[in-house]
């Protein structure tokens, strides 16, 4: 109630360029991302191979595919193509989606650690991720700052290095015996790399745009972080199941290990990507299309 008193007195009312829903792109992209979602969420359970993943993934690809056709043609796009050709938008995004593909990777398989492993109850178990959680609340608000002025890149970048350092730390060094102090430095460098890595890349994201684009940017970046995270579970889950199980302590963590390894990997996927941000955020932004009518009459030089 707080919040939306403040937000109503304080917020003025702004709206985007388009007045117009577009109804198609909704329903194409909505099916889209409900077939691949559904693809990943039930891939381990009924088979990678089965009917069901493989009709879901393929159908929903093709749902995607069929949106990304339709927003090239009509002329008030929910999500506008030319964004893609914008550097900063094109490898942010990505990069984004791999942070959150290896956070819930993380998270998924850090608290069942501790419970299955250790022995600690649920609160045990979110108390002991707090070393890991609590560096949001310090290094985001740093990160934000100072994006500005040295460029969203390094951030984003040294940010998934410190993850994957972090995670991979934990692959190497998590067994039946190790104790929680042995990986609570790790724990911290992974946490602050993605405190460091997410609102870095968002703000290259929405900087990428004009101020009135920003509610499209940030809708696509939402998505993105979302199917990141559906993503980062599905493959970390697919690792632990190959290498390991709940029988026993140590096929758990056999698994357990296998799966840091795989958000590693992630992480370091992410980096990757990162590297090719812009270093500084662009000072122009792709303008929308002219009409054909207008693009011979400019005059000359």
């Amino acid at each position: 109630m707080i919040a939306i008193i403040l937000t109503a007195r304080r917020v003025e009312e702004s709206l985007g360029p388009n007045s117009r829903l577009d109804l198609v792109g909704v329903v194409l992209v909505t099916l889209g991302a409900f077939g691949i979602v559904w693809g990943l969420v039930r891939g381990n359970a009924a088979g990678w191979g089965s009917a069901e993943v493989l009709g879901a993934m393929v159908l929903g690809v093709a749902l995607v595919v069929a949106f990304v056709l339709w927003e090239r043609r009509t002329k008030a796009p929910m999500l506008p193509m030319r964004f893609f050709r914008l550097r900063a938008f094109a490898t942010a995004n990505p990069a984004n989606f791999l942070v959150f593909a290896s956070l819930y990777g993380t998270m998924f398989f850090l608290a069942q650690y501790f419970q299955t492993v250790q022995g600690e109850g649920p609160l045990g178990a979110g108390l002991r991720l707090m070393p890991w959680t609590a560096t949001l609340m310090v290094c985001a608000p740093i990160a934000g700052r100072l994006a500005d002025k040295v460029g969203e890149r390094k951030f984003v970048v040294g940010g998934l290095l410190l993850q994957a350092l972090g995670m991979g730390w934990i692959a190497l060094v998590a067994d039946t015996d190790t104790s929680y102090l042995e990986l609570v430095p790790a724990l911290i460098v992974g946490g602050a790399g993605l405190s460091m890595a997410m609102p870095a890349a968002q703000k290259a994201v929405v900087g990428a745009v004009r101020a009135q684009e920003i509610g499209q940017a940030s809708g696509a970046f939402m998505m993105l972080r979302i199917f990141g995270g559906v993503f980062g579970v599905a493959v970390s889950v697919a690792v632990f199941a190959s290498a390991g199980g709940y029988a026993s302590d140590e096929e758990f963590s056999a698994g357990f290990t296998a799966a840091m390894g795989a958000v590693t990997v992630l992480a370091f996927a992410g980096m990757l990507v990162a590297l090719g941000m812009p270093g500084r955020r662009p000072s122009a932004v792709a303008a929308p299309p002219r009409p054909a009518s207008a693009a011979g009459t400019s005059p000359r030089r």
